[in-house]
């Protein structure tokens, strides 16, 4: 990226005021200012020159949403965005006013959590007790060791401690659900059974995390359940996501 344009971090009701002492991305960090248009406006800066995916400026940008989410409803931009110039940023708040209203309203007081379930690690001895194929194999792995029987009997392992983390994924995402305002599946993610991102109330959200935890140490030897947050909400910023993904639905 060139420095041209607006770095743009989040869009807000028109009347939040900016975090005090807060800076944007770059080195010297950018100063922040605000665009405002009818009912809404865009938290942005200049765009500085060669901007990366720095450790430096990723942790900038995700400390100003939190920042500005702990002052009310925030849609939260990736890193990275930047706009050609103020009048296009003007022109999208514009076009899409009504539509980020309504999800400002739907965000209030919310945060994003994220939950990842993996198989469960070291699980191989309750995995023999319960599976009678793999036990099999491992029986037979002893009797007439070799080079395909150890394939076998790992490729069936993997199967098997796949197979009952999505089963235990499955349960967490509907125990979960039902303690959240809306879900979204998040991406497939490489050795996950389940990605999946939480809208909870901000005085909620140690609950949830807790019953997360509670499930996960409960069923320790099925699944490991990864969380992250509270999150300024990505996951949830347009119409669509907050009226298909609704808790329940």
């Amino acid at each position: 990226m060139t420095g041209d344009g607006v770095y743009v971090y989040a869009i807000t009701r028109a009347g939040s005021l900016l975090p005090a002492d807060a800076n944007g991305v770059g080195s010297p960090a950018a100063q922040l200012r605000v665009i405002r248009q009818g009912g809404i406006a865009a938290v942005v800066s200049d765009a500085p020159a060669n901007l990366r995916a720095r450790r430096r400026d990723l942790l900038a940008h995700q400390e100003l949403l939190l920042r500005l989410s702990g002052q009310g409803p925030v849609l939260p931009m990736r890193f990275g965005m930047v706009a050609p110039d103020e009048e296009t940023v003007r022109g999208q708040l514009a076009a899409q006013e009504a539509d980020h209203l309504v999800v400002l309203e739907h965000l209030a007081d919310g945060v994003e959590i994220n939950v990842k379930a993996l198989p469960a690690q070291n699980a191989l001895g309750s995995l023999i007790t319960e599976d009678k194929n793999v036990r099999r194999l491992r029986d037979e792995a002893r009797r007439r060791p070799g080079y395909e029987a150890n394939v076998r009997l790992g490729e069936a392992v993997a199967t098997a401690l796949e197979s009952r983390a999505a089963e235990a994924g499955r349960r967490v995402l509907r125990e979960l659900t039902s303690r959240a305002r809306a879900m979204a599946p998040g991406p497939d993610v490489q050795g996950c059974v389940l990605n999946v991102s939480f809208l909870v109330g901000r005085g909620d959200s140690d609950d949830f995390m807790s019953a997360a935890e509670k499930f996960a140490e409960s069923r320790r030897e099925r699944v490991e359940l990864r969380l992250a947050g509270p999150l300024p909400c990505y996951s949830f910023v347009s119409v669509e996501s907050i009226r298909v993904r609704t808790a329940g639905v």
